[in-house]
C-alpha cells in the first residue's frame, strides 16, 4: 500500500525562490532514493474561505473556522506551504528517508536557514482511497 509523507510550514515570503531551490534539490533526492512523486504547494492568498468547504446547512452564522495558516501559526510576513512524497510503500519511505537524510545534498549546515524547520508540521499517511 503507498504511503504519503505531508508537510506543513510557514516560509518567509522573502525566501520564496531559495525555497523552490531547496524544493527542487529535495524532490530530486526523494525520488533517486525511491519515492514515486513529490507535490509543493505555495498557499493561494485569494483562494475559498474554509466555510465554502461546508454545505449550505452545516455552516453555524458565527462559527470560527480554522486554516492551515493558523494551525502552523504564520506571522506577517510569511506564507504556508504545503508538501507530500508519495512512496510505494511505508517499508520503501523508511528506508528511503534513511537514504534522504544521510545523503550529503541534504545537509544545509552553513547556510541560511530557508525557513524555520522547528515550526514544520509533518506526518506520515496511509491512503484511504
Amino acid at each position: 500500500m503507498k504511503y504519503v509523507d505531508c508537510y506543513l510550514v510557514p516560509v518567509p515570503r522573502a525566501n520564496k525562490a531559495a525555497y523552490q531551490q531547496m524544493a527542487l534539490l529535495s524532490a530530486e533526492v526523494v525520488k533517486e532514493h525511491g519515492a514515486l512523486r513529490t507535490m509543493e504547494c505555495w498557499l493561494d492568498e485569494g483562494g475559498p474561505e474554509a466555510s465554502t468547504y461546508h454545505g449550505e446547512t452545516a455552516r453555524p452564522a458565527k462559527l470560527q473556522y480554522s486554516s492551515f495558516s493558523k494551525a502552523v501559526g504564520v506571522a506577517d510576513g510569511e506564507m504556508l506551504v504545503m508538501s507530500w512524497v508519495e512512496w510505494p510503500d511505508k517499508a520503501a519511505r523508511d528506508a528511503g528517508m534513511a537514504k534522504v537524510t544521510s545523503d550529503p545534498r541534504m545537509q544545509f549546515e552553513g547556510q541560511a536557514p530557508v525557513f524555520d524547520g522547528s515550526r514544520l508540521i509533518a506526518g506520515g499517511f496511509l491512503p484511504m482511497l
